[in-house]
């Protein structure tokens, strides 16, 4: 039997596999202002953050030109991206349909983003309203607020939740927050999730065996 009640997804590089596809339109845009980046730097720098912290580290790399619609017309031409391109990732499908537990999701994106990005890849079904955004409480990882307010939510201490993240703000936001964190690691270009996470694993269909 489990030691978890309740299992908390990441969303983006969790259950969508949008990461790239998110990252790409920033380097696009960063690069028509003369970044000169590429997707292996975004993802190195920018995964798993919070966007503006993503715009101020460009703004800095660009010595202050940013123009302010920057942000604005990142949602806008991501979203479309997204629209295209989005797809859940390899597996995820039958760790819900499997899931005998309450489970639920928190992100860092706004939550009309979460939801867009959960239907474009046809799991906003498995969530109904469990689901969690940053931009509701203000707070952003890696402070652990979103783990300790999904689990609050959901009926759960830390101590009986699962976090399920692939970013190492994500993984230090939950061991903050008290919680086990399990560390997605298919995408971990750093190796930076296995010194940290309480276990890690490289495809979803492991996930099951260990919960």
């Amino acid at each position: 039997m489990s030691k978890y009640k309740c299992v908390i997804f990441d969303c983006d590089g969790v259950l969508v596999d949008s990461e790239a596809i998110g990252n790409k339109v920033f380097v696009d845009m960063a690069n028509e202002l003369g970044a000169n980046i590429d997707l292996n730097y975004a993802i190195k720098h920018y995964k798993g953050g919070f966007l503006k912290d993503s715009i101020n580290q460009l703004s800095k790399l660009l010595e202050g030109h940013v123009p302010d619609t920057f942000e604005t017309e990142y949602r806008t031409r991501s979203f479309e991206a997204f629209k295209k391109e989005m797809k859940p990732i390899s597996g995820i499908k039958p760790v819900l349909d499997n899931l005998k537990i309450p489970f639920c999701v928190a992100s860092s994106g706004p939550e009309n983003k979460i939801r867009l990005n959960l239907e474009l890849a046809g799991l906003l079904p498995y969530f109904k309203n469990n689901i969690f955004s940053c931009y509701t409480i203000q707070k952003w990882k890696p402070e652990p607020d979103i783990f300790l307010w999904s689990a609050q939510t959901m009926g759960y201490n830390p101590s009986e939740c699962l976090v399920v993240e692939d970013s190492i703000t994500g993984v230090r936001a939950a061991k903050r927050g008290g919680f086990d964190v399990f560390g997605y690691a298919e995408h971990d270009y750093n190796n930076e999730l296995q010194h940290e996470a309480t276990k890690t694993f490289g495809s979803m269909g492991e996930l099951l065996g260990m919960i």
